[in-house]
């Protein structure tokens, strides 16, 4: 090896490797599934404290974000604010993999025990 090159390599820096990993999923393919996937974990800083402590992003299939609500009373609310709710979404570079949100009636995928979830 020369000089060159090995000044060559010493100089790049490291990629990060949230950068490798999407790197990875994209060329896999996987990359709409996973963007989805990321709504569902950044719900809250996605949908604001507000929101995000009377509901909770539980699933994620073939562009449809499953969100669990409490009550009729936050469902009504979330189904009135659904359009805004999805332009905030699609603000988010990951945001384009979801089409569709469907908001699921109960407490499934609510923990109430969960210290966010107090005060209902």
């Amino acid at each position: 090896m020369t000089n060159n090159n090995m000044s060559a390599r010493t100089n790049r820096r490291p990629e990060p490797m949230s950068g490798i990993i999407d790197k990875v999923i994209r060329s896999l393919g996987l990359s709409r599934n996973y963007d989805g996937w990321r709504v569902v974990s950044q719900w809250p800083e996605i949908v604001g404290k507000q929101i995000a402590t009377k509901t909770r992003a539980i699933r994620f299939s073939e562009g449809v974000l499953y969100v669990a609500v409490k009550d009729a009373v936050w469902r009504q609310e979330l189904a009135m604010r659904i359009g805004e709710i999805l332009k905030t979404i699609h603000s988010y570079p990951f945001g384009r993999a979801v089409k569709q949100v469907r908001l699921v009636m109960g407490e499934r995928g609510i923990d109430t025990d969960d210290d966010r979830y107090k005060g209902y």
